[in-house]
């Protein structure tokens, strides 16, 4: 028995220790990108020249089951400031829905307007996003290609803004960041806002300015039709379609721009099931690529340290989850074990911990509130703990990404759903029929959250004052994510009688607006 207790304690700390000092290592990486990032931060790019022509464009439009924003995406696309003898828009729906007739009435609407439009339908679903791209590039008859999800609310001066970069040759793609039109409908929808500012505002610009591989977003971009074609075209065995070929293209040789100064709108998922259906996507599908890109980076001789450790770092940031996981997981184990062999005294050893992990993503996501809001930014810095919580509480819906990609777990891409909510005003919950449920993730989520609780109030009695604020965005994470999840999978689903009600006719609402 005392042998037992003995090599539990020896191969339950030396993981936690292992995982602790990963977590430490990448929660350390984050330090770095916000020094990268204020050192050359006020580098705004610039095209070498103008076209003298403009050149032809093809805007893609992919859409699956998108009955909610599908016409309020065309029209937008639509709007934006490019001749139109020069401007071609696919929209390549491989709906199952009243999307399909929706999108064709639109399609007709603008065509009649002198658009030069079209709907390319597919009976499958054959490469997912990547398939439908990739059926659309054989017709399409631009030089560049430019690519908007169904959420996604593209300005006027989209083009005008970025085609000028493809003046040089060496030019690839042009990434614009994102921005959010409904980012004040509520607190998860806050958070999602700091979360993903932080990736486009710190780490994109990052990347970009200190010369090292960043990626293309999938959406919000315009790309030049031989790049693609010549780094291997829109593959689909990775759920990252867009994150492979921007490393497939950077290793061809084709630069890649980004401009953060320049925005597209999109809306956020105000579902907490969306939002966890989004993160998995992303998660796994971002491990799948570093296990499918990293051995080409590290091959290559001609590729600084610099190059090939972010690109380290950005392929596999998601295992950070994981780590996470498991770190959360042997606290309890921990919290007897270092009682017994009083860890608890190595104050250094927890501040070190306690800084390097929590406080450096605290750090990087003040920053980001900051240079994204400016002068309001204290009003959203309240919001950067329950972004941070809301991160920590999706650690088991993204590890269970994680692990599925290191099995090799094939898996269909899951769109994230939208509801064409853009105010506080809009009301989500009577357009269910996109609504999913996620209430075994939930429940796990919910108890994890009671037992950190607990873990919380062994802590304040053994006197481990260290862990406690760690403790509690944990568990309130947790809670959060649990008790939300289960909240919005919640509700009937509006009979199929009702559906038309809910949509909006394009064709009605474009005859009022002409």
């Amino acid at each position: 028995m005392d042998y037992f207790i003995l090599t539990s304690k020896i191969v339950t700390t030396v993981v936690y220790g292992f995982s602790l000092l990963l977590l430490c290592t990448f929660g350390i990486h984050r330090y770095y990108l916000s020094y990268l990032y204020s050192k050359k931060k006020n580098n705004i790019p610039v095209p070498n020249g103008n076209f003298k022509n403009l050149p032809i464009v093809t805007i893609q439009l992919p859409v699956y089951n998108e009955m909610y924003v599908v016409e309020r995406l065309i029209s937008s696309v639509c709007e934006i400031d490019y001749p139109k003898d020069l401007l071609e828009i696919q929209v390549l729906d491989d709906s199952t829905d009243k999307t399909t007739e929706i999108a064709f009435q639109c399609v007709d609407h603008f065509r009649e307007k002198g658009f030069n439009i079209s709907c390319l339908h597919r009976k499958d679903r054959e490469g997912y996003k990547a398939g439908a791209l990739r059926e659309g590039l054989k017709s399409a008859k631009g030089e560049f290609i430019a690519i908007f999800d169904a959420d996604f609310m593209p300005p006027k001066e989209f083009l005008r803004k970025t085609v000028d970069f493809f003046v040089d040759s060496e030019v690839g793609m042009v990434q614009v960041r994102w921005g959010h039109v409904n980012q004040d409908y509520s607190t998860l929808t806050k958070c999602q806002s700091i979360l993903l500012d932080g990736h486009f505002i710190i780490e994109q610009t990052s990347r970009f300015n200190n010369g090292m591989f960043f990626n293309f977003n999938g959406t919000a971009g315009l790309i030049r039709k031989k790049c693609i074609e010549s780094s291997g075209g829109w593959q689909h065995d990775t759920l990252t379609e867009d994150l492979d070929l921007s490393y497939r293209a950077q290793l061809a040789g084709w630069k890649l721009v980004y401009l953060k100064e320049t925005t597209a709108d999109a809306e956020l998922p105000v579902d907490m099931n969306a939002f966890k259906s989004q993160q998995h996507r992303w998660a796994k599908g971002g491990v799948q690529t570093a296990f499918k890109i990293l051995p080409q980076v590290f091959k290559r001789k001609d590729l600084p340290f610099k190059v090939k450790s972010e690109a380290f770092f950005h392929l596999f940031g998601n295992i950070s989850y994981l780590l996470l996981l498991v770190l959360l997981l042997l606290m309890f184990p921990m919290g007897f074990f270092w009682q017994s062999i009083e860890w608890h005294q190595l104050v250094l050893f927890n501040l070190f911990a306690i800084s390097a992990g929590t406080l450096s993503f605290a750090f990087f996501y003040a920053l980001t509130v900051r240079e994204r809001h400016r002068k309001n930014w204290l009003s959203y810095l309240k919001y950067v703990p329950v972004a941070i919580s809301v991160g920590a509480g999706i650690a088991i819906n993204n590890s269970k990404a994680v692990l599925e990609a290191f099995l090799g777990k094939k898996s269909e891409f899951r769109r994230t759903p939208k509801f064409a909510v853009t105010s506080n005003r809009d009301n989500w919950r009577t357009r269910k029929s996109y609504v999913s449920s996620k209430e075994i993730t939930a429940l796990i989520e919910i108890t994890l959250g009671i037992l950190f609780f607990l873990q919380t109030l062994f802590a304040i009695y053994k006197g481990y004052y260290g862990w406690i604020p760690f403790l509690v965005i944990i568990q309130f994470g947790f809670l959060y994510t649990g008790f939300l999840s289960i909240l919005h999978s919640n509700g009937k689903r509006p009979p199929e009688s009702t559906i038309g009600r809910l949509i909006p006719n394009p064709v009605l609402q474009r005859d009022k607006e002409y």
